[in-house]
């Protein structure tokens, strides 16, 4: 397999794999920062850069709303989940740097390195034994 089509099969399944740890933090108790750090430290493990420019987010009476869901961060930070938090968690993962630059159309996003990036995002509500999926994934 050409190196271009491995490098591009690699950042898919870093990709997937750390949003569904992600994920897997997410039950009462716990904190935005533990799914963050779920991510990162795998994301990073595996040779992949996590955006920080990108974030999940609440969801409720507006779409995006707060609280914000880095991808990043440090276990036992931030916000404590408690049932009824409905947000996305969505990692954008780069297999090169983690910098991005917007282009002139102001909505695409590339990486400033030109290397491969993925991205997969859930919505999920905490409940009071874990979390339930939105939306639907494997």
């Amino acid at each position: 397999m050409p190196k271009k089509c491995e490098d591009a099969k690699k950042i898919v399944e870093i990709a997937k794999k750390s949003m569904k740890l992600g994920i897997s933090m997410v039950r009462p108790g716990n904190t935005i920062g533990d799914i963050g750090w779920a991510i990162q430290n795998y994301a990073e493990g595996r040779g992949g850069s996590v955006v920080r420019e990108f974030v999940g987010h609440g969801v409720g009476f507006d779409f995006h709303e707060s609280p914000q869901i880095p991808h990043y961060g440090n276990k036992g930070e931030g916000i404590v989940l408690v049932p009824g938090m409905v947000f996305t968690v969505e990692p954008m993962i780069n297999l090169g740097d983690k910098d991005l630059r917007i282009l002139k159309d102001k909505w695409t996003a590339v990486t400033k390195d030109g290397s491969f990036s993925a991205q997969f995002e859930q919505t999920v509500l905490v409940t009071e034994e874990g979390f339930e999926s939105l939306t639907p994934y494997e």
